[in-house]
């Protein structure tokens, strides 16, 4: 088992073993993740799934946590979807680099209602593990190099820890660099 110095007070356990702890398409994305790629998972408290609340209560540092945000844009009346990954000391570029991606005239955050239904996750426990297929997982270059990350589970009443090497080889996933601004 990994020792993730990441964790903070939180009881980590082998994510494979504990797919009880994850949405439906995130425990199906992590088993078919290779064996070695390290995959932890925490119960928490759902009230507190938010990323500064969480990382406040559970000791674990805001830089090693990484939001997953749903973004579409239309083009020839297409809609278009996308996940980015990014770390929670930054934002999302939607209108510059996520738009050009998507090539589309206008990219916003997805409404919640939809990004939940589309991914089968919990909004606030959106994660890049079992997404649709066919979606663009564009992952900043900063949250593909670091060495241990925390993530949604897919539901409120946990986080994964993974690395990011383990989050840019995801099937679709896309490392961009400048994908993400500062926060500010």
């Amino acid at each position: 088992m990994t020792n993730w110095t990441i964790a903070g007070s939180l009881r980590v356990e082998p994510a494979r073993e504990r797919t009880d702890l994850l949405a439906e398409p995130v425990a199906k994305a992590l088993a078919a993740l290779p064996a070695d790629a390290a995959a932890g998972v925490a119960e928490i408290d759902p009230e507190l799934a938010d990323t500064a609340k969480f990382c406040a209560t559970y000791g674990s540092p805001l830089t090693a946590s990484a939001n997953c945000v749903v973004v579409s844009g239309k083009r020839a009346g297409e809609v278009r979807y996308a996940a980015a990954l990014v770390l929670a000391t930054t934002r999302a570029d939607v209108n510059g680099v996520i738009k050009r991606r998507l090539d589309v005239r206008k990219a916003s955050f997805a409404p919640m209602d939809e990004a939940v239904e589309l991914t089968g996750m919990a909004y606030g426990g959106i994660t890049p593990l079992g997404l649709p297929d066919g979606w663009p997982i564009l992952v900043d270059k900063a949250v593909a190099d670091a060495p241990e990350l925390v993530v949604g589970s897919g539901i409120r009443g946990s986080k994964l820890l993974v690395t990011g090497a383990t989050l840019a080889a995801l099937p679709g996933a896309e490392v961009i660099e400048g994908l993400a601004r500062a926060a500010g």
